[in-house]
């Protein structure tokens, strides 16, 4: 059963009370179902826990412990239940479009509320039955993130491959009116959401504010691997300054109504339309980075803030950096400007083409091993190869390719130094400080 205890912590206020195959069966007389119900009832300070004996026997026990406490229970899966599986037959999916032969997880599509508030993950809401959808608005489950794509019934249907899709900007207004703040993104397709389609879904979705708090849109992803697959066309320079135009030109009038732009085109879009990133102000509170919308201008204000502050010891070791054909200007001007302050700072930056998924995929969190060794391989790179975190599979050390990261040292004969997500990080680990 999903609420069986596989696990009891040692700081658990239930050690000794409780024992290791016993069922959770209920908090304060809520039956517990799944994560959201165990975190949610197990808040309080005082709790009256009912659990049940692999022979059938049931019994309360009551515990204090600190309000929010974690009751440190461990069950067979995260969350106590199997993930719900998305419905969807997306234009756009990018798992649809990975080639074959690849682990098995990597083509399972999660559609699941609960995995939105506790992971992050995006949901479509197609998937929510009546129940779920209120039980959100009951626990108060916010925020959540949700995969809007368009706000037309009709157009979300087109886009979504499903009939329930049309609901979605229905089902955001009763989350909306419950209190539930939103997340929010569009994957942009040339000539399907774009133009006016993207307006409108603008313009609904700004209705809902504050509780659609932040919207970013994105370009849709398309790889070499689109067999039978809808036709789909990318953006081009025109296409995707007009979209940066369109998006930009709403959240000023945004801002002026609002005090917040809301809508944010992602970094990818500014590369493909070949135009600036905008400031750091024009983020504001950077909601939407694991999106990809002001990663880029965040990680260089980060460094260049680490730089100034830094007066420690610059090792001369050389070294070597690898990302995605995107980045990797911004990353060769911001070891250009280390340089200018520390002349004996030895690195360069190599921008690795994506063979594995079709050049079209130039970001570096689907950078491959097989490519970084294929392309690498006997070229200059110094005593270490920094890479970013978003390389590996969240959690691991292994690339999508299911190369791990020891395989790419033997290969490469180098040491890989994996860099987080932060530009002070970038810096700390380019000078070995």
């Amino acid at each position: 059963m999903s609420s069986v205890i596989k696990k009891i912590e040692s700081h658990s206020p239930l050690l000794h009370k409780a024992h290791e195959g016993d069922r959770l069966v209920s908090i304060n007389g809520h039956e517990i179902i799944d994560v959201l119900d165990y975190k949610f009832f197990s808040y309080d300070t005082r709790l009256a826990v009912e659990l049940e004996s692999p022979g059938g026997h049931r019994r309360t026990v009551k515990v204090k412990k600190r309000e929010g406490g974690d009751l440190g229970l461990e069950f067979e899966t995260y969350l106590m239940d199997k993930a719900r599986p998305c419905r969807n037959r997306c234009v756009f999916c990018f798992v649809d479009q990975l080639p074959r032969g690849m682990r098995q997880t990597l083509y399972f599509k999660d559609d699941d509320a609960r995995l939105s508030f506790l992971t992050g993950n995006y949901i479509t809401l197609t998937n929510l039955s009546e129940r779920e959808l209120q039980r959100i608005i009951d626990l108060r489950v916010s925020p959540i993130n949700v995969s809007v794509h368009a706000t037309d019934p009709e157009l979300r249907v087109k886009l979504l491959g499903n009939k329930n899709a049309g609901r979605g900007y229905e089902l955001m207004q009763r989350l909306a009116e419950g209190g539930i703040t939103m997340n929010c993104q569009i994957v942009c397709c040339p000539g399907l959401n774009d133009g006016e389609a993207l307006s409108k879904s603008m313009e609904d979705l700004s209705a809902l504010y504050p509780r659609v708090n932040s919207v970013s849109i994105v370009p849709v992803g398309l790889t070499k691997h689109r067999e039978g697959l809808c036709s789909l066309k990318p953006f081009d320079l025109d296409s995707a300054r007009e979209t940066i135009s369109r998006i930009n030109a709403y959240g000023e009038s945004c801002l002026e109504k609002y005090g917040s732009r809301i809508f944010f085109a992602s970094d990818e879009l500014y590369l493909k339309a070949k135009l600036p990133l905008p400031e750091d102000e024009y983020y504001e509170d950077y909601a939407q980075l694991e999106n990809g919308v002001g990663l880029l201008r965040l990680l260089t204000v980060e460094f260049l803030a680490a730089l100034e502050s830094f007066d420690g010891n610059v090792s001369n070791k050389p070294f070597s950096i690898a990302t995605g054909v995107s980045a990797a200007p911004f990353l060769e001007k911001l070891l250009v400007t280390a340089q200018e302050k520390y002349a004996n700072i030895s690195g360069r930056v190599y921008a690795i083409v994506n063979d594995f998924f079709g050049h079209t995929i130039d970001v570096a969190g689907l950078i491959t091993g097989g490519d970084l060794i294929a392309q690498l391989k006997g070229r200059p790179l110094g005593e270490r190869l920094l890479i970013p975190r978003n390389m590996l599979r969240d959690g691991e050390t292994v690339f999508l390719d299911d190369v791990s990261v020891s395989d790419v040292e033997r290969e490469l004969g180098v040491s890989v130094v994996i860099v987080e997500q932060d530009g002070g990080d970038l810096l700390e680990k380019m000078l070995e400080a």
